[in-house]
C-alpha cells in the first residue's frame, strides 16, 4: 500500500457508503481507534467512548437496531429534501446520484463490516459546545482509516433508536449517544473530494468577502455555490 500524506489524506477523504463483504483485521481496528483516541477534548478529560460491533451474534443485533434508524432518517430526508422532485428526477443527476447511494446505503446498513459508536461521558449538562470533545476523534478514526485503505462515513442514525440503544447496551443516562461510524473496504475507491471553491468558504475582514489568498489549488474539483441538493 502506497504511504499516504496527511495533507493528501485531507484532500482524498471521502464519505464512503458501500463496502465489500471483506472483514477488517483487529489490527487494523486497533490503529483506527488508538489515532481516534489520540484526538484533543476539553480540559483533556477525554470523555469520548467506542463501542465497536463486527460480527458476532450481539454485534449483528445492534447493526440491525441502527438499520432502522437509518431508515426512518432516510426516508423523511428524501421526502422533506425532495430528493425525487426537480434534477432528482433525472436519472443522472448528482441529485439522483446521491439518493441511489443513499437507499443502497441504509438498505444494506445491517450487512456493514464495521459499525462504531461514538459516545460521550456528560461531566456537566448538555451544552452546545460538548462536540468539540467527541467529533475531532471521530475525524481522527476517518482519517486512519483512509490511510489505512479503508473508507467509511459518520452519521447520526442512532439518534433514532437512542432508547432502544441504551437498554440493550445498558449505557448509562450521562453517556451521549453521539454519532454512528460505519467502516469497511470501499466498494469503489477514494478521491478528490468536490467542495465549493475556497473563496466561498473563507472570509477576510469583512462577511462574505474572500480573503485574497482564498485559491484552490489548479485542478480542484468544485461543486456550485449552490446551497442544497438542486
Amino acid at each position: 500500500m502506497t504511504e499516504l500524506s496527511l495533507l493528501d489524506g485531507l484532500a482524498t477523504t471521502r464519505a464512503i457508503r458501500r463496502y465489500t463483504n471483506e472483514r477488517i483485521p483487529d489490527s487494523d481496528l486497533n490503529k483506527m481507534l488508538f489515532s481516534a483516541t489520540r484526538a484533543p477534548s476539553g480540559s483533556n478529560r477525554q470523555p469520548f467512548r467506542f463501542m465497536v460491533f463486527t460480527d458476532s451474534e450481539r454485534s449483528m443485533r445492534v447493526k440491525q437496531i441502527i438499520a432502522q434508524g437509518a431508515q426512518t432518517l432516510w426516508d423523511s430526508k428524501r421526502s422533506n429534501d425532495g430528493y425525487d422532485s426537480g434534477s432528482g428526477a433525472q436519472d443522472d443527476s448528482p441529485k439522483a446520484r446521491m439518493a441511489r447511494t443513499m437507499q443502497h446505503y441504509v438498505d444494506h446498513f445491517a450487512e456493514v463490516p464495521v459499525l462504531v459508536l461514538a459516545c460521550l461521558i456528560r461531566y456537566r449538562e448538555p451544552s452546545p459546545t460538548e462536540g468539540a470533545s467527541v467529533y475531532p476523534a471521530c475525524q481522527n478514526l476517518l482519517l486512519a482509516a483512509r490511510a489505512l485503505g479503508y473508507g467509511g462515513v459518520l452519521t447520526g442514525f442512532q439518534g433514532f433508536v437512542d432508547e432502544e440503544l441504551r437498554s440493550f447496551l445498558n449505557i448509562p443516562d450521562e453517556v451521549a449517544l453521539s454519532a454512528t461510524i460505519t467502516l469497511g473496504v470501499p466498494a469503489g475507491s477514494h478521491g478528490p473530494v468536490r467542495r465549493r471553491p475556497l473563496s466561498n468558504l473563507v472570509f477576510a475582514d469583512t462577511w462574505g468577502e474572500a480573503a485574497p489568498w482564498a485559491t484552490d489549488p489548479p485542478g480542484t474539483a468544485v461543486l456550485s455555490s449552490k446551497f442544497g441538493p438542486a
